[in-house]
């Protein structure tokens, strides 16, 4: 029968270090990870956006405005550029009088075609609904019960709901539309009118919420300090 061997402090303390070193290199490595995939990433989706960009605007700009045809290289963002100059441009041109005529008179015309007033209608909807300015923006991150009683969903209230739908609700509980979007893609959901009642409203930004979505509860926005008390 033979004896265990014994093991050597030096061969233990060596192997602890070993292991204490590579544990360190690990910890490193993600860490940068952590760091780098986020730039990265960004950068990689700004270059890829701009190169679309470039190649969905440049055809339509003239040649003597071309930018390759002076410096000899095709810089990718200058499509971008031209974009935003021409909807500056647009933008301006269509909160003049005569600017609002032609836009008017464009949309008449529309109207009068079936397919594609409904096509027009829809698209103009959705963009006035992204990119309002005004009261038509979500309004605030809340809490309701969804799929069963008990379990929180987070959706944005949208809005009061008005006519038909708001007559269809108890009158003394008025009727919220809000809107649930789904992970990690928020920009599809499900639109639900909740008696207010049921809505648990949020202190965090919509921004906020809509990091949460789209991070599928990773990324949890940071806790508001409250005021100290002053001492009575």
């Amino acid at each position: 029968m033979t004896e265990p061997t014994e093991t050597h402090p030096d061969h233990t303390a060596a192997h602890a270090r070993k292991r204490g070193f590579l544990a360190r290199l690990r910890g490193s490595f993600l860490t940068g990870l952590v760091v780098i995939s986020p730039i990265g990433l960004t950068l990689y989706l700004m270059w890829t956006v701009a190169g679309w960009v470039d190649g969905w605007v440049l055809p339509f700009v003239p040649a003597e405005f071309q930018p390759e045809r002076y410096i000899g290289v095709n810089i990718r963002g200058f499509g971008v550029i031209f974009f935003l100059i021409f909807t500056v441009i647009v933008g301006w041109l269509a909160k003049n009088i005569i600017g609002r005529s032609v836009l008017r008179f464009g949309e008449s015309l529309v109207d009068r075609m079936p397919v594609v007033r409904s096509v027009y209608n829809g698209l103009k909807q959705i963009a006035e609904t992204v990119f309002a300015q005004g009261e038509t923006k979500f309004d605030r991150a809340c809490l309701v019960d969804y799929p069963l009683t008990g379990s929180k969903a987070l959706a944005f209230v949208s809005a009061r709901a008005k006519g038909e739908i708001a007559r269809s609700g108890p009158a003394n509980d008025p009727l919220i539309s809000v809107f649930m979007p789904t992970t990690p893609n928020p920009t599809t959901g499900f639109l639900m009118f909740v008696p207010e009642s049921q809505v648990t409203y949020l202190d965090m930004s919509v921004e906020d919420a809509a990091k949460l979505i789209i991070s599928a509860g990773l990324v949890y926005p940071a806790e508001k300090s409250q005021p100290a008390r002053l001492p009575a």
